[in-house]
């Protein structure tokens, strides 16, 4: 496989998950939208349907790593590093390209979320306008979090530690499928099951951070809500933001030495 072909699937894969993934959060948060208050259950499925859409559209042409996780843990299960850049810019465009394809999709449900006194503060304003003030005061604004994960308890070794055991979980389930027939990524059944995985995770491991159990999920479209002209968006929380780009790529590796050490 050449690597435009990796590039190329990489990046429509992980915009579509994003597109999907971010999609519902927007969904579940925005004023105006018919799926809002639908609560986490709806957010954990959303995420493994975006999931089991992206691997299908994308394993013919790059095996659908759509998660430089995953791509480390390959890397160090193969032994081979050849193809992991071209992989991580795929996965981080294409994570940026999905954030910004949601807000496009949602521009008059932000526009209207973001100009609500109740919401954003102002003359009048209840109960929710205290929390965004409080969230805002922490570095993250109103909407951060259809784009970006973080924690219910900012507690470092915690947020960390979840996210490293989430995506311990994640990639011991991607390495014990079968691969496609190009041995480098996930086949039909693999992208079932592992869509099941992301829904357990979500439902089981979600509610301390919110799961970004991918580093490419989390900071593009974090770059994205930081680039966009959104209205009182409030601050992008960067001091959390090496959280869900370590915790995973750590969590990748200790899932791959565990897979060489007891499955191989």
């Amino acid at each position: 496989m050449s690597s435009s072909d990796i590039f190329i699937g990489e990046t429509i894969g992980t915009a579509i998950l994003i597109l999907l993934g971010g999609g519902v959060c927007a969904a579940v948060t925005l004023k105006a939208s018919k799926a809002r208050n639908a609560g986490w259950l709806a957010i954990a499925f959303g995420w493994g349907f975006a999931v089991l859409t992206a691997v299908y559209i994308s394993g013919p042409l790059s095996g659908a790593h759509l998660n430089p996780a995953v791509t480390v843990a390959l890397a160090i299960k193969d032994s081979d590093w050849t193809n992991v850049p071209v992989y991580f810019a795929g996965q981080l465009l294409g994570a940026m390209i999905g954030a910004a394809l949601v807000w496009v999709t949602y521009y008059g449900q932000f526009q209207a979320h973001l100009t609500d006194k109740e919401i954003v503060g102002g003359p009048g304003a209840q109960a929710t306008t205290a929390k965004a003030v409080e969230a805002q005061e922490k570095g993250a604004g109103p909407v951060l979090g259809i784009f970006s994960t973080g924690p219910e308890i900012r507690n470092t070794v915690q947020n960390l530690l979840t996210e490293i055991i989430g995506t311990v979980v994640l990639i011991l389930a991607v390495l014990t499928q079968g691969l496609n027939d190009k041995g480098n990524g996930l086949g039909i059944l693999g992208g079932l099951i592992t869509a099941l995985v992301v829904v357990s995770i979500g439902l089981s491991l979600g509610g301390p951070t919110g799961y970004a159990i991918n580093p490419a999920r989390d900071l593009g479209p974090r770059i994205v809500h930081a680039l966009l002209p959104l209205p009182n968006k409030g601050g992008s929380d960067w001091g959390y933001a090496w959280i869900p780009v370590i915790g995973p790529l750590i969590g990748g590796a200790i899932a791959a030495g565990l897979y060489n050490v007891a499955f191989a």
